[in-house]
């Protein structure tokens, strides 16, 4: 009667819904419901949590992904054409006028790379070493603007030199003083071959955020440097593109239409080993904390086990008012699933709550706890990135869900096979 009586109120929602949500709210308060209630509450936690660990650390990874890209990037252009064996470029500004021809370039600007050592007193270090155009290097990087004034500074025949901050520091120099380039490749002399030197004035320093370049990059006028390695020209052209994911594309396309057969490189060929790593530990992450939404999803099982042990007396009564076992299997997996949808949605909502305020939530903890998760020194960001991105939450939806109905198969399949005349004999 009680059954019918919920029906007549409930006309137009399909009774096996209704019982479905009866039960999961644990329908009369006893002592064994009550505790069916809580176990089923854990459950639904635990799936909350695991969702929102997942979200949490994956967005915390693709800030610091982001972070250290951005970085990268400042010093780093979309793409570099080069000729082989850093040869000088065949025809500089023909190769200039094809490459902006290419609706996605926004910048462009010659350049020379090589490596060499650079001294000062009896501290010697290897360099990486970039002649650039002044005039143009703020189209291909944000390092240029960011630095204006030590830019402005390399003049051609000055031999000026602007070093990375960290360099700078491990020898001990600053704006003004003296240091030593030595360059590949010796003079011959009636003494023997001894290297090229030349004394160069460091005319200031750039701080990218990226130890990489900030310890081994020194920038120069490209004239200075096609005189310092004997060059006819610049060795390459650097590019700025609009989108930066576009690289790899751009890249193909202007190796189709220059004329020149040059080598060309995007972003993401110059640090393929840090970014495969970096995506390795994110699957890696994904599949363990996955781990714990199966853990909770699969705690269903002993919720849903317990609520048919507790109404099968119930189910007697329904298979008697003529409910098919397939009804009764869709109660209990409406049960599950209102469990699990329930616990996939607060967790969604959590771990986009504290991803989205990760920079207020973490220097909160640090205050209160007087400590510091990333010290400035140490990592070179003094906050906690964090990017949570679709590509990554709608998976973890999906896989919450669908590991939450999996689990509620098969005691929803036990409970339709309790016999009717067995279930009430003792009733």
């Amino acid at each position: 009667m009680s059954w019918q009586c919920h029906n007549a109120t409930t006309m137009q929602i399909p009774y096996e819904l209704a019982l479905g949500w009866r039960y999961t709210r644990a329908g009369r308060a006893t002592r064994r419901n009550g505790f069916i209630s809580f176990i089923s509450g854990v459950s639904m936690l635990g799936i909350a949590l695991g969702v929102a660990a997942l979200i949490i650390v994956l967005s915390v990874m693709n800030g610091f992904q982001k972070e250290v890209r951005d970085r990268m990037l400042g010093v780093v252009s979309h793409i570099e054409i080069f000729a082989p064996q850093g040869a000088a470029l065949p025809s500089v500004e023909r190769t200039l006028a094809e490459a902006r021809k290419n609706p996605a370039v926004v910048g462009a600007a010659p350049f020379v790379f090589s490596q060499a050592l650079i001294a000062r007193g009896e501290d010697m270090k290897g360099t990486l070493v970039r002649g650039i155009d002044p005039a143009l290097e703020h189209e291909v990087t944000d390092l240029a603007p960011a630095n204006a004034e030590a830019i402005k500074q390399l003049v051609p025949g000055e031999f000026r030199v602007v070093l990375g901050v960290e360099l700078a520091r491990s020898l001990g120099v600053r704006t003004g003083d003296a240091v030593t380039l030595i360059v590949p490749g010796g003079q011959v002399t009636p003494a023997g071959v001894v290297p090229r030197l030349k004394q160069m004035t460091v005319a200031g320093t750039f701080d990218s955020g990226h130890y990489e370049y900030d310890s081994a990059l020194v920038m120069l006028h490209h004239e200075d440097a096609q005189r310092l390695f004997r060059l006819e020209g610049p060795t390459g052209i650097r590019l700025k593109i609009k989108d930066l994911h576009e690289a790899p594309q751009v890249a193909r396309e202007l190796a189709d239409s220059l004329t020149d057969q040059l080598l060309i490189r995007d972003w993401t060929q110059q640090n393929k080993t840090w970014f495969s790593a970096v995506q390795l530990e994110k699957r890696m992450m994904f599949i363990i904390l996955t781990l714990i939404v199966a853990v909770a999803a699969f705690n269903l099982v002993s919720t849903l086990v317990m609520t048919v042990t507790d109404k099968r007396a119930d189910i007697a009564i329904l298979r008697t008012l003529g409910a098919s076992p397939q009804s009764i299997m869709t109660i209990f997996m409406v049960q599950g699933a209102m469990v699990g949808v329930i616990g996939t949605l607060a967790g969604l909502a959590l771990g986009l709550g504290i991803a989205l305020n990760i920079d207020v939530i973490v220097p909160a903890i640090e205050h209160a706890f007087n400590a510091s998760f990333l010290p400035k020194d140490i990592y070179l960001i003094s906050k906690m990135p964090s990017e949570p991105q679709s590509s990554d939450i709608a998976p973890i939806a999906v896989i919450s869900l669908i590991l939450s109905f999996v689990a509620t198969i098969y005691p929803s399949w036990r409970a339709s096979r309790v016999n009717p005349a067995e279930a009430l004999r003792y009733e």
